[in-house]
């Protein structure tokens, strides 16, 4: 099925990498939190040409740090092949719930960054670190900033106008 929706509809939660034998397997990296809900994975969306197509999840199963994902209609090398690339999306209405200050990385990503009234610069990027996320700002001059997300630096954000308050540890800024 191709239909007219939009970036903002979905949520990526992998990354088709390659194929993974002849029947049609992709081979994805997980881009969530939570990786059981491939396990209840039963559609996902693909932009494919500018189109999004649903797919019927047909299988799931993992092999080492990857997801092995079937998609109904993708029955051979070729088929996958040409997804390769491409994310695996889920409408956002069917996501699953955040907890209180937890914030889907694609909602913070392009955010300007303040420190009171001092812009900082534009979040690009969040590393998973583990213990807890990492935020890079990217400053004018190109500089990178990294902020741990901690509830102690991240003051505030909000989302509808695209802006994140912080109080930096102190020295964070002398290394930039």
């Amino acid at each position: 099925m191709i239909t007219e929706k939009q970036d903002r509809d979905f949520l990526a939660v992998g990354k088709i990498v390659n194929t993974h034998g002849v029947k049609g397997e992709l081979r994805v990296i997980p881009m969530t939190s939570d990786i059981s809900r491939f396990d209840y994975l039963l559609y996902t969306w693909i932009k494919v040409d500018g189109q999004y197509r649903e797919y019927r999840v047909t299988g799931v199963r993992y092999h080492k740090q990857f997801v092995l994902v079937k998609l109904q209609g993708v029955d051979n090398m070729t088929d996958a092949e040409a997804l390769k690339g491409c994310e695996l999306l889920v409408d956002r209405q069917h996501a699953r719930p955040l907890d209180e200050d937890e914030y889907f990385i694609c909602d913070i990503i392009g955010m300007k960054v303040y420190e009171d009234d001092r812009l900082l610069g534009e979040l690009t990027e969040v590393l998973e670190t583990g213990s807890n996320d990492v935020y890079v700002v990217t400053g004018e001059n190109k500089k990178e900033l990294l902020i741990p997300a901690l509830k102690s630096v991240v003051t505030d954000v909000d989302l509808e106008k695209r802006i994140m308050h912080v109080k930096l540890p102190e020295g964070l800024l002398d290394e930039v």
